[in-house]
């Protein structure tokens, strides 16, 4: 296994985490008995998963931002300059403070589904961004 596979596979894994705490406030959001308290401990278990979460989008988060660059700068054919790399770079910080505004929301027993939203759309466009890499 080379350096770069070593580096794109921590890469993805971090990816896979962030979706991961997407589909966990998912499963906040779209269970409204759930979220509102009404069932099995209902707010202490919302604020576990909200918990988990956040969790899962911190360790994600931080390694997509570090192989990302890391990468980004190991590679010849990429710099960090590039065009894509930028937005991927703003749509991470964006998917970072939405995910985080999304769990304090939830923990604190809210329904926040305009954030939950924002935080689905960017983390939407930030793959599609990694995906097809525009302008690369």
């Amino acid at each position: 296994m080379t350096r770069y596979d070593t580096l794109l596979f921590l890469h993805v894994i971090g990816a896979f985490m962030l979706i991961a705490a997407l589909v966990v406030f998912a499963a906040i959001a779209l269970a409204p008995r759930f979220a509102a308290g009404e069932e099995h401990g209902g707010s202490g278990a919302t604020a576990a998963l909200a918990t988990l979460g956040r969790r899962l989008g911190d360790i994600g988060g931080t390694l997509t931002l570090v192989f990302g660059v890391w990468l980004a700068l190991d590679l010849d054919v990429y710099g960090i300059l590039d065009g894509w790399i930028i937005a991927a770079l703003v749509l991470w910080a964006a998917a970072a403070f939405t995910a985080t505004r999304t769990a304090v929301g939830f923990s604190e027993g809210g329904r926040p589904m305009a954030m939950y939203g924002l935080m689905t759309l960017v983390t939407v466009l930030l793959l599609a961004d990694m995906i097809w890499k525009p302008g690369a």
